[in-house]
């Protein structure tokens, strides 16, 4: 098996990365995107504390999805190298994750609370509501905590991918929002979306709503995107 990843996937990649502040979803270099290769066995991600306006195709860090080795790239990795290989290992249908510290949906993880479906916005794109994960433990803390973080995520979703299809973020208690999807671009997308529909519910929530929406009304709007007879959208032209 090789353990190279294809040129396109660091491209896409380091784009994916760069648009994190462009959709002003980081200060400073806080956060970090990834994209795998499961057939080389490994994943690209963004080197630790690179700024995004220096940041080249050159940094990007390969490792080894198999025991998070680095197999390509003369930078450290980013420190939540490890949360993002406990996700790809346990859901097979990522292949991409992206990490950030966006204002709205921090204050969410930060009071412990889900970002909660109050509308077709949030709909569109979440199947639920994006859950909050309990508090890492002291243990968990002191050793492997990177890894721990994810782990938290994938008993928050019970290890079920189908599920982790359906609502492909979750919050990180007093820490941040992860996102994944099919692809890094994909999961950079995600991380727009959540932060959008936690500011949505912000405001929301700020005028003390009486009664949540419809069940009905929430499914159409993501069965019409996702569901079998999804109609959203026009197939992708070349």
């Amino acid at each position: 098996m090789t353990t190279t990843a294809p040129d396109g996937l660091h491209k896409e990649v380091l784009e994916a990365n760069l648009a994190i502040p462009e959709a002003g979803l980081a200060t400073l270099t806080w956060g970090n995107v990834s994209g795998i290769d499961r057939t080389a066995g490994v994943f690209v991600i963004k080197p630790s504390g690179v700024p995004y306006d220096q940041l080249t195709l050159d940094h990007l860090v390969t490792v080894r999805l198999s025991d998070g080795i680095v197999v390509n790239g003369d930078l450290r990795p980013s420190t939540d190298t490890e949360t993002h290989r406990s996700l790809y290992q346990a859901f097979p249908s990522i292949g991409g994750i992206t990490h950030t510290h966006s204002t709205h949906a921090v204050a969410f993880a930060q009071a412990h609370r889900d970002i909660p479906v109050l509308g077709t916005t949030h709909a569109d794109t979440f199947n639920g509501p994006i859950p909050v994960t309990p508090d890492l433990t002291a243990e968990q803390c002191a050793k492997d905590y990177e890894y721990n973080t994810g782990q938290v995520i994938v008993d928050l979703l019970e290890g079920d991918d189908q599920r982790a299809l359906e609502v492909p973020a979750a919050l990180v208690a007093h820490h941040g929002p992860f996102t994944w999807g099919a692809s890094a671009r994909k999961s950079l997308e995600h991380a727009i979306i959540c932060e959008a529909v936690a500011d949505i519910a912000l405001h929301t929530l700020a005028l003390s709503p009486t009664a949540p929406p419809p069940p009905h009304l929430l499914n159409r709007h993501y069965t019409r995107k996702h569901g079998p007879d999804a109609y959203y959208g026009n197939p992708t032209t070349s």
